[in-house]
């Protein structure tokens, strides 16, 4: 069985095949999706959609590329969420290097993380050209159940860094494009209780479907290319993944 630990099923994209795609997704053994919500906007659509549907667990968090129009009055709606509802995460949180204001996304970014903090939570980071940022937050918070590093895309020695501070990694479609190859090197070395399978739908398409919308279904595909990295058997790299999930989120 396996987990799709992160994607967005409350997405528009969706709306017209939703049921059909979970269903779909039951017959390929894949059982759970752990949703973040990226916006105070959104936060509402994200629980309905995870009360609606057994399988799906909310996450909640202000998400580094709409970072611009927070305010403080979203961190504290944030607090009052956790407090009334079974949010399983603060994510999707994060430092994108790739665009402006760093100042604010690494200001929004550690007001989370103490809030994930104060909650028990763990996290669910975004990443993009920002390990250097993101580390050194992640040491001074010291949280005590982590979190995710979210489409994780660096290199074995940037894996590392998160590792031994107890983060696991979020594996998905990266690893399917053979130019990924600090990656997928990576991937191969780290410990197996470090990994999580992702697949970011809609987003973040895999190699061979690129311009297509991402589906939580293509998690099967990624764990075929994870089998492929690994030396462990199938039902025993499966089995530690899920084992992983249920220790990191505590369904």
């Amino acid at each position: 069985m396996f987990t799709d630990s992160h994607c967005h099923l409350d997405f528009t994209e969706f709306d017209a095949k939703r049921d059909e795609l979970m269903k779909k997704c039951a017959q390929l053994q894949i059982q759970r999706f752990i949703v973040p919500g990226i916006t105070a906007k959104r936060w509402s659509r994200v629980i309905t959609l995870c009360q609606q549907s057994p399988s799906a667990y909310p996450c909640l968090g202000l998400h580094p590329w709409w970072i611009e129009k927070a305010t403080y009055a979203d961190l504290l709606l944030l607090e009052q969420m956790l407090a009334q509802h079974p949010i399983i995460a603060v994510g999707e949180i994060g430092i994108d290097g790739a665009i402006s204001d760093i100042e604010k996304q690494t200001e929004y970014f550690t007001k989370q993380l103490a809030i994930a903090k104060k909650h028990n939570l763990p996290v669910v980071v975004h990443h993009r050209k920002s390990h250097h940022l993101i580390v050194p937050e992640l040491k001074t918070i010291a949280l005590s159940r982590a979190g995710v590093i979210h489409a994780f895309s660096g290199n074995y020695q940037q894996a590392k860094a998160y590792i031994d501070l107890g983060y696991k990694l979020g594996i998905g479609g990266t690893i399917t494009y053979p130019r990924a190859s600090k990656t997928i090197n990576a991937v191969k070395r780290i410990p197996v209780e470090s990994i999580l399978l992702e697949t970011d739908a809609p987003a973040m398409p895999l190699h061979g479907f690129q311009g297509e919308i991402n589906t939580p279904d293509k998690i099967a595909v990624v764990f075929e290319h994870l089998l492929a990295l690994r030396t462990e058997p199938a039902d025993r790299l499966a089995q530690t993944i899920e084992d992983n999930v249920q220790q990191l989120f505590n369904l």
